[in-house]
């Protein structure tokens, strides 16, 4: 048994990847940031209600600096993009900066001094598609880079690199993981707007598993 540390925005994959490796850990901290984000109390919020049900320490970064540099429809004022068909678009559209690289490398810090073993992150076949920071690639680059920067040299580990959301939804129906905590969406709101890129997904993946229940709950 080891420590790690969980990269949580409250989103879906990262709900689900802490529910498949929660029992492998002795020890547990999430983070999740703040930079801006247009769901960043929603993110907070949901994200506090996941660490309390997994029983997991959980801390808040704000990151003001990143909301100043990035200039995306995730932080700034432009809409989101909704009801989208090309997810490349879509991707350039919510962009924030290195943000993945950024987060892994905050996380590697707290393993340094804390010595947590390993850092997990929501990375999946699906987004691999459009984003790069969702790769095995990116993955494998920064566990190279963490042999140099760090003295512990945490381990990225990513449980959901291989699956699709479809997958996802199913394993999380399967494992029973809290998907009435999950909060996906881009935007602010009591429930999930179902026209951003994150709830599309999110629906077609509920959709593909049959169920409805869910849907109803979230959107």
């Amino acid at each position: 048994m080891s420590s790690g540390i969980i990269l949580l925005s409250g989103g879906l994959d990262s709900l689900v990847s802490l529910g498949i490796v929660r029992d492998k850990y002795t020890m547990m901290m999430a983070l999740t940031f703040d930079y801006g984000q247009k769901s960043a109390e929603e993110e907070i919020k949901t994200s506090k209600k996941i660490c309390d049900f997994y029983g997991i320490e959980h801390e808040v970064l704000k990151l003001d600096w990143l909301k100043k540099i990035t200039h995306t429809s995730l932080v700034n004022e432009d809409k989101v993009p909704e009801n989208i068909t090309d997810f490349n678009e879509s991707m350039k559209a919510v962009w924030v900066p290195n943000r993945n690289g950024l987060f892994l490398n905050i996380a590697a810090s707290y393993c340094d001094s804390f010595e947590f073993d390993d850092i997990i992150i929501g990375a999946n076949k699906e987004e691999a598609e459009t984003f790069s920071d969702n790769t095995k690639e990116f993955i494998k680059r920064v566990n190279a880079e963490f042999e140099y920067s760090t003295l512990s040299k945490p381990k990225v580990k990513a449980p959901l690199i291989d699956l699709t959301k479809n997958d996802i939804v199913k394993a999380a129906l399967e494992k029973k993981i809290p998907l009435d905590l999950v909060r996906s969406c881009y935007n602010s709101g009591e429930k999930h707007c179902g026209k951003c890129e994150s709830c599309i997904r999110l629906k077609n993946a509920l959709l593909a598993n049959g169920d409805k229940y869910f849907i109803n709950l979230l959107f």
